[in-house]
């Protein structure tokens, strides 16, 4: 796979790791982050959806973020870690949860997106209580979708959004000047966002970055990148390094790349 030389777009941190993983694979990484967040206030309302966490038949985590922010708020409001089930999107952000103390902590290993998760059978045995409530904890605006599949089944879904996202300031064809400059034949984005605010920052040099692979998170994402011209979108089905190496391994390097 020495022939790769990929663009990651995660936030730094996320991408140093990710980097670092993939080296040892002989594969380059330059990274662009292309989706920082950060913390929201919280509400006296808000923080009392923490105190009273004990009354959710379970807890949804959704992102890396969220889980760093959910549990500093637990380990300021809780003296002990809560003991319902907790559930979140890849592991990644379950091991987080885990790391914090956690006990009970369900994701699913079929894929990194809220369509997995909602077919955990751990997720629908919490739910199946009548009248049950679920919260999640997310970042400002995300997507509703998941709490619309849950609210069918009768659970009530309550929101806690603790950190908001933003692309960070780059200059004018700043993503084309470093494909070009270190000759990069890959792109990475691993969400929905991170396509939008590639794209954005793309402008008008998109319909030649649209020629180079691009590396999706899930058959949603690799839809909306086909939706808006990407001609070689590979679904790696899953954020995880792991994944990404997967169809890195089963992806032939562009002829360019020799």
């Amino acid at each position: 796979m020495s022939g790769w030389r990929l663009l990651l777009t995660r936030p730094a941190q996320e991408s140093a790791a990710v980097a670092q993983v993939l080296a040892q694979a002989g594969v380059a990484c330059s990274s662009l982050p292309l989706l920082e967040t950060a913390p929201l206030p919280l509400s006296d309302a808000q923080r009392s959806l923490v105190f009273d966490l004990m009354t959710f038949q379970a807890v949804i985590v959704v992102s890396k973020p969220a889980a760093r922010l959910a549990v500093e708020l637990l380990d300021e409001i809780w003296p002990q870690p809560p003991l319902q089930p907790w559930f979140c999107v890849g592991a990644g952000t379950g091991q987080i949860l885990l790391d914090y103390g956690l006990i009970d902590v369900s994701w699913s290993t079929q894929g990194d997106d809220s369509e997995a998760l909602v077919e955990v059978p751990a997720l629908q045995k919490a739910i199946a209580i009548p009248g049950s409530r679920v919260l999640i904890m997310r970042g400002e605006g995300g997507r509703e979708w998941m709490a619309e599949q849950l609210r069918e089944q009768g659970v009530k879904v309550e929101y806690l959004s603790l950190y908001r996202r933003y692309l960070p300031d780059y200059p004018p064809g700043a993503l084309l000047q470093r494909v070009r400059g270190e000759r990069l034949n890959g792109l990475v984005v691993s969400s929905g966002q991170g396509l939008e605010h590639l794209l954005q920052l793309a402008g008008t040099s998109w319909p030649e970055l649209a020629d180079l692979p691009l590396f999706v998170p899930s058959p949603r994402v690799a839809e909306l990148a086909r939706a808006a011209g990407a001609r070689h979108v590979v679904d790696c089905r899953g954020a995880s390094s792991a994944a990404l190496l997967g169809a890195l391994q089963a992806t032939p390097v562009p002829a360019q790349a020799d």
